[in-house]
């Protein structure tokens, strides 16, 4: 009775086929949907969750996301509103407090998936950088702005407490008799996935629109900050490289611009009188879910020395796929796109920082359960042992929950044009699309493109 009460208090806050069926799996007809193009059948497909269940916030990102690929952008502006409010009162909830014990003694005894979900620096700095594109959609330059704030804010908050976190979560494992080292020869290795990015957070994309924003409204000095700030993560970028020569030479940043023609080369002037800026974003097919891997590993037991359990952990498996570049033509010029993130990379980093933190929640809930199949047992003979071994089976599921509707990885491509009405020629994949659009002299055009399996489609403001 006491088990299935706390089952029953875990519960109460989320689906019962998330106790046993993973995210991954409720996600795939919402993916099959999105790679046909239809994103308001990809929408309907989303799980309804009220304000009470604990992945509430998670279907509000998704729903903001396939809202914006559908070109709705009052609706998807008013969800991630409501993502960002929730996520504020999560995390100006008090650290201890009986929803959270209650919630916690729920995980135990079935899975991670009975917390509350906790959306990643990664996740927010993209929820913000969204909501920035939803405005500038509607015209509105300055509430554009105050999401690209917010989403440097989240970059900074990441960059001063993560370290701490991912140390807090390695002590807490280690005190709990296990290691990382415990999940060599059986944990698939994540490094093919994560790529070349340092960590979990700092995405060169939210810094570049930044830039773009800034540069668009005047305010050349923070525009040539969070240029820099890109071009750290990404120098090998092309068009970043020629952002920071630009902003160098106009602001007058001398010692800037000689330490930046060491590494990029000289840079010459380009525009010419009367022609206008055209920026492409390009985002490319859907980031990879979540895997449940099922590993049996070795746990110290006072008492009884090792004993083996069996776990379920997430995983990202598998390569990154190499995506083929965009081409853009136009009057006689041919451009191609270079990439300034990696979703799946900084979603792979990200989890394997949390590893640990994941690791000692594990250890808890296997000898949790081994406690309680024990008692029933002595209580209840083979049938209570059958009855709670057959449950820890079934309850064991790895946490696959992740925005899962985001791209795969974000590219650029920047480039002067005469003003007045152009025709951009696209190709992609064997695909070719024109665009059509109205440069303004000495502004920016700015196209947000999204190719998602054999769907190309695109929305362009000028800033």
């Amino acid at each position: 009775m006491i088990l299935l009460l706390i089952v029953i208090s875990g519960c109460a806050t989320f689906q019962l086929n998330d106790l046993f069926q993973g995210y991954n799996s409720q996600m795939k007809p919402v993916k099959a949907a999105m790679l046909q193009g239809d994103f308001v059948k990809a929408k309907s497909q989303l799980n309804e969750r009220d304000q009470s269940n604990n992945t509430y916030i998670l279907s509000l990102l998704e729903r903001g996301r396939l809202e914006f690929l559908a070109h709705n952008w009052s609706a998807s502006q008013q969800t991630f509103a409501q993502a960002y409010t929730e996520i504020e009162a999560q995390r100006n909830k008090a650290k201890i407090q009986v929803s959270k014990g209650i919630e916690k003694l729920g995980a135990v005894v079935s899975n991670d998936n009975a917390t509350s979900y906790e959306v990643p620096y990664y996740e927010q700095g993209m929820l913000h950088s969204y909501q920035a594109l939803n405005y500038l959609f509607q015209h509105d330059l300055s509430g554009a702005l105050v999401e690209i704030r917010r989403a440097n804010l989240v970059q900074e908050t990441a960059l001063n407490v993560y370290k701490e976190e991912i140390y807090k979560a390695q002590n807490e494992l280690n005190n709990s008799g296990m290691s990382t080292d415990s999940l060599q020869g059986g944990y698939p290795n994540m490094d093919r996935a994560i790529g070349k990015v340092k960590n979990g957070f700092q995405n060169a994309f939210t810094f570049y629109l930044s830039g773009i924003l800034y540069e668009a409204s005047g305010e050349l000095n923070d525009a040539y900050i969070d240029f820099k700030r890109a071009i750290e993560i990404y120098p090998d970028n092309p068009y970043l490289q020629q952002d920071v020569l630009r902003l160098a030479s106009k602001l007058g940043m001398q010692d800037d611009l000689i330490a930046f023609q060491q590494r990029f080369g000289k840079y010459q002037e380009k525009t010419l009188s009367g022609q206008g800026s055209v920026v492409v974003l390009v985002e490319r097919d859907i980031v990879n879910s979540k895997q449940d891997v099922g590993l049996n590993l070795p746990v110290g037991r006072s008492n009884n020395g090792l004993k083996f359990f069996s776990f379920s952990l997430p995983v990202y498996e598998g390569a990154l796929i190499q995506h083929n570049k965009l081409t853009l033509q136009n009057a006689g010029q041919t451009f191609q796109s270079n990439e300034i993130v990696r979703i799946q990379s900084l979603a792979a980093k990200d989890l394997k920082d949390h590893l640990p933190s994941l690791l000692t929640r594990q250890v808890v809930r296997v000898v949790a359960k081994e406690q309680v199949r024990q008692k029933l047992s002595r209580e209840a003979g083979d049938v209570g042992n059958i009855l709670a071994s057959i449950y820890n089976i079934a309850s064991e599921k790895a946490d696959t929950r992740s925005w899962s509707t985001l791209p795969d990885q974000v590219d650029i491509i920047r480039f002067n044009t005469a003003s007045g009405k152009q025709v951009l020629q696209i190709q992609l994949d064997g695909q070719q699309k024109s665009i059509e659009i109205d440069v303004q002299p000495n502004r920016i055009s700015l196209i947000s493109l999204s190719a998602i399996g054999r769907h190309i489609d695109y929305q362009s403001v000028n800033l």
